[in-house]
């Protein structure tokens, strides 16, 4: 029986329990006093950072990066400087743009080219954004001139781009070429670039002509030319196509690589399932905070004043949202005063209305990230919406409505509540797709703050809806 290897979860959680240790062990040294204090101290030091390299060493990038993400700044930089210098490229590649922004900053600049030094081309476009101008270029002109040129080119795309994530890494053959020379193109490669499940087929003039699967090279005939048993039907990007199409093809077509083509159809460049899967897990969290109002991507342990500055500017509009409710509110102080119940039972209807919005705003930026609406079924996806919204409400209304019954023994107010409650998720279904396809339609994203905007909207017309109501039937 083959023996596996140890999660990698496990070797991480020991690397935070050394720095716990080495923690404990420097707080008891510092208490101490002594004439031989500076010598422990520095062999106490050295200690620690042999046994903290010999375990950092057994890691891979991607758990380095998961390790230092997790980690306050002092220990994060500890464990940052005793990561080899040609291995901090490889963990850059892994971080979070937060962390990442964050150890460049703290980096030399000969530890930075050092650590850009190992890196491909690809690497080097991938990470030129987050680099210092003067470093990028310096480990720019240290790339041969070909590679310089294609990380020029994939800069010149934006993310949302295809070109962006494209990879200059591909076997390229010819058409009138045999699987015995491509067999023996293979041999000489030292390694074949990550994710190869298929070799490129071009014509003279670099034009894509088909793709040759591995497997199609072991089970033909040696003297077969590779224009004989290619597939001509290929699923190809544009580099000005949207990441987010390229992505939904790269599932539903179960791809590993894709070519990359211009508007001639010469072949520029290759994509891999791991570029689309970084991609994908960008867009993913940007998305999820971006629902929750917080601006960018922000480093778990950042200062608070700037953690606290990237979250204003959707707190200013949940701001002003609440002074709109306070003022709807006051202006039924009479209302209230005279019937105290409407108090206890205003939070219950904003509460689950707005639930209901953000069930409806969640399946509209879903459809929007699926790509499947558009002008022919948007007024389906209403209608149904606000059907669900109103049957909902009915039940829902009809359940808070017998719960004030039973507690304030007050008929009206129970067919109050229930109208009221009808009422306000039928809003709230309306707002719920209305503001993701307005945000999107503006050109803005649809994740952007809608559970700020939709919460303040639904709480709003809420108790103005329920507050009127009690005030033509009750008062």
């Amino acid at each position: 029986m083959v023996e596996t290897t140890p999660p990698h979860r496990e070797h991480v959680e020991q690397v935070r329990e050394l720095l716990e240790k080495f923690h404990v062990e420097n707080h008891l040294l510092d208490a101490s006093a002594g004439e031989r204090r500076g010598l422990e101290s520095t062999l106490l030091h050295r200690q620690q950072a042999v046994e903290l390299e010999r375990r950092l060493r057994g890691l891979h990038a991607a758990d380095l990066a998961d390790l230092l993400e997790s980690l306050p700044p002092d220990a994060r930089e500890l464990v940052w400087f005793h990561i080899p210098a040609q291995r901090r490229g490889e963990v850059l590649l892994e971080l979070d743009d937060a962390v990442k922004e964050n150890l460049i900053a703290h980096t030399s600049k000969d530890d930075l080219l050092s650590a850009l030094a190992g890196l491909d081309a690809d690497d080097l476009a991938y990470l030129g954004k987050d680099l210092p101008a003067d470093i990028f270029h310096q480990a720019l002109e240290a790339q041969a001139s070909e590679d310089r040129r294609w990380i020029r080119d994939s800069l010149s795309y934006p993310e949302e781009e295809v070109g962006h994530w494209m990879s200059s890494e591909m076997v390229v053959v010819h058409q009138d070429q045999t699987l015995q020379a491509i067999q023996a193109l293979l041999q000489q490669q030292a390694s074949l670039p990550t994710h190869t499940d298929k070799l490129f087929v071009t014509d003279q003039r670099g034009l894509l002509c088909g793709v040759l699967f591995l497997q199609d090279i072991l089970v033909n005939a040696p003297d077969v030319q590779a224009k004989q048993v290619m597939t001509t039907q290929v699923v190809t990007f544009a580099p000005d196509d949207d990441a987010d199409d390229t992505a939904r093809a790269f599932e539903r077509y179960d791809l590993v690589s894709a070519p990359v083509v211009n508007e001639r159809g010469k072949l520029v460049g290759r994509l891999t399932v791991d570029m689309i899967m970084d991609y994908v897990r960008e867009a993913a969290e940007k998305d999820a905070l971006n629902v929750a109002g917080v601006v960018e991507g922000e480093d778990l342990f950042a200062g608070i004043w700037a953690s606290a500055r990237n979250r204003w500017p959707w707190l200013s509009i949940n701001l002003l949202t609440a002074f709109v409710i306070s003022r709807i509110i006051g202006g039924f102080e009479g209302t209230i005063g005279q019937l105290v119940a409407l108090a206890s039972l205003m939070p219950i209807i904003a509460s689950v209305a707005g639930n209901t919005g953000n069930q409806t705003t969640a399946i509209v930026i879903r459809s929007l990230a699926l790509d499947q609406l558009h002008a022919g079924n948007i007024w389906h996806l209403f209608r149904k919406e606000l059907a669900i919204a109103a049957l909902n409400g009915a039940v829902w209304g009809v359940v808070v409505g017998l719960f004030a019954f039973v507690f304030y023994q007050n008929p009206q107010l129970s067919v109050v509540v229930t109208v009221a409650m009808m009422l306000t998720f039928v809003l709230a279904a309306l707002f719920g797709v209305s503001a993701p396809l307005v945000l999107e339609r503006m050109g803005g994203d649809p994740a952007m703050g809608s559970s700020v905007i939709l919460t303040g909207v639904t709480d709003a017309l809420g108790f103005f809806i329920f507050l009127t109501l009690a005030t033509l039937f009750l008062v």
